[in-house]
């Protein structure tokens, strides 16, 4: 049976199931990654989605098929798969999961030895060609591995502890809204051992998304996080998407906080603790981080965003931390790799040791840099995104600080934006900061705008 290629992306496979995600593209994924990797032993899971147990039934036949062992954790969130391989030296590890996606879909992201990241040049590539590969004989066995279950939870658990002292806690009253998805077990767990009052929202894990897609960055799923902040009189809120890779912060007004701002201040944590440490932010809004790195004692580079990027920019300059816009913190104690869990943790850590709220914290950073968010305008096609960027260097480069690191960045001494191009949908993304100009920023905005989509 000849399989659908069509969801193998950046970063990596995302589809609908059962057309393009379906048991025999992960049957044949499992048949190719130990020789591709060179993987004897592999970990495996899966998030809540109804697809996800056959999907990873057929990923381990596959997997052992080609001789290898494979140590499933079950149902999870994509972070323990990197705990998982890099805590117990796996070969490798894969995670059945489409993240933010409607319901109808699934896919599978994939980890090296020592949590590496998988990306088109180091293996993803070398993936796709080899499952697509119809003149190979896929009915030929090897010696069969072997799956075992593994409860890897008392480690994780205790992995994320650590980034917190637990002593300096306070029984303060966070809402903490998993959207359905993989989190509620492990904030179900984790409760046992901090003295916070969680005031849960959609706990319940539930494939059919009930109340929706868990994925925070839509205005429409941030509401009920929101309402349940300022009914409770909670300190904070935190929503997840699906598979926890990502968390985002909510002050105690219910007000929304944009990852940039939390890139700032998890970065000012971090330093307090150890200064002198590095740490890595993306090119679509960066004058707070810097800021704060320099403020802090430490020092602060700039990297393309995606998460094979960040990773490997992270293991090069040895960084403490890195974190993008897009709310995915990345740290150097847990494999280099994203952590949903890890942010408000240190988060709550943070606010019982102050007087302050989250929105006073908050306020002198926003005021400084105030941000446009991302803007996103759909495209017909990479030809498009490069025509519109080309226009764009054209009006604004020669008048400007001019950097290609991801797509067009144009630095002014008042004002700055990016310009990128989505890697896994048809979207030309704007940034626009400015120093402590609400005005500057509205009218840099809509000029910008108003030229790409002309």
């Amino acid at each position: 049976m000849a399989v659908n290629v069509s969801g193998f992306g950046a970063y990596d496979i995302r589809g609908i199931y059962p057309e393009s995600i379906n048991q025999e593209l992960a049957y044949r994924v499992g048949r190719v990654f130990p020789e591709i990797f060179g993987a004897k032993k592999v970990a495996v899971g899966h998030d809540i989605r109804l697809s996800g147990p056959t999907l990873n039934d057929a990923l381990c036949r596959g997997l052992t098929e080609a001789g290898c062992d494979v140590y499933d954790i079950g149902q999870c969130g994509t972070e323990m798969i990197y705990f998982a391989t890099g805590f117990n030296d796996f070969d490798g590890g894969i995670m059945i999961t489409a993240s933010h996606n409607p319901q109808e879909y699934n896919g599978m992201k994939f980890v090296k030895k020592g949590a590496r990241p998988v990306s088109p040049q180091s293996g993803l590539g070398e993936i796709k060609s080899a499952v697509s590969d119809e003149n190979r004989d896929w009915s030929f066995r090897k010696a069969t591995g072997t799956v075992y279950r593994i409860d890897i939870q008392p480690d994780y658990i205790k992995r994320l502890l650590s980034y917190v002292d637990i002593k300096k806690l306070k029984p303060l009253k966070v809402v903490i809204n998993t959207g359905n998805g993989s989190a509620g077990p492990i904030i179900n767990e984790i409760e046992k051992f901090l003295p916070f009052d969680i005031i849960k929202v959609h706990n319940n894990t539930n494939g059919y998304f009930p109340n929706g897609v868990p994925n925070p960055l839509l205005h429409d799923s941030r509401e009920e996080t929101s309402k349940a902040v300022v009914e409770s009189g909670a300190v904070c809120g935190v929503a997840f998407d699906g598979d926890f890779d990502r968390c985002f912060l909510f002050d105690e007004h219910g007000e929304f906080i944009e990852g940039y701002y939390m890139v700032g201040l998890l970065a000012e944590e971090l330093l307090k603790k150890h200064p002198g440490e590095k740490v890595i932010y993306d090119p679509r809004a960066t004058w707070n981080t810097i800021e704060i790195a320099e403020k802090f004692g430490g020092s602060s580079i700039m990297c393309r965003s995606g998460h094979n990027y960040m990773k490997d920019t992270l293991r090069k300059e040895n960084a403490i931390y890195g974190g993008e816009l897009a709310s995915h913190h990345y740290f150097r104690d847990f494999y280099y790799c994203d952590s949903g869990m890890i942010p408000w943790l240190m988060i709550l850590e943070m606010l019982s040791e102050t007087d302050k709220t989250l929105s006073e914290i908050m306020a002198d950073r926003i005021a400084a840099h105030p941000v446009s968010g991302e803007i996103n305008t759909r495209v017909s096609g990479v030809d498009k995104v490069k025509e519109i960027t080309d226009k764009i260097e054209k009006i604004y480069g020669s008048k400007g600080e001019v950097n290609h690191v991801d797509g067009l960045s144009v630095d002014f001494p008042t004002w700055r934006f990016n310009l990128r191009s989505s890697q896994t949908e048809p979207y030309i993304r704007l940034n626009v900061e400015t120093r402590g100009d609400k005005v500057l920023l509205a009218e840099k905005r809509d000029e910008l705008l108003a030229l790409i989509r002309e």
